[in-house]
């Protein structure tokens, strides 16, 4: 059931996408220069293009911005995991064994 709600839903985004594309299909003049009255350095892109174009830069670059915050966020873990260890092993060592009680591991 949740497979067919979510081909559904990904068919809609499909329909809806391509329907705008059609929809936008106009050309419009893209400068890499804002302050130039006649730019040189531009070009004529349909605007769906554009647009898709700049939601896919994005995706990719909040993608890299999230990957970069993830392993940041990794070795911050991994150092607490190295800290606890080592706080286990000195008290482990501190502690002796119970009688009648096997040591631990």
């Amino acid at each position: 059931m949740l497979r067919l709600a979510a081909g559904l839903l990904w068919g809609v985004a499909a329909l809806v996408l391509v329907l705008f594309a059609v929809a936008n299909r106009g050309t419009v003049p893209v400068s890499i220069d804002p302050f130039a009255a006649d730019p040189s350095l531009s070009a004529r892109l349909p605007l769906f293009l554009l647009l898709f174009g700049a939601a896919a830069l994005g995706i990719v670059v909040g993608g890299f911005a999230d990957r970069l915050r993830s392993r940041r966020h990794a070795r911050a873990l991994r150092q607490e995991i190295r800290r606890r260890d080592e706080e286990l092993a000195r008290h482990r060592a501190a502690t002796p064994p119970a009688p009648g009680l096997p040591a631990p591991r």
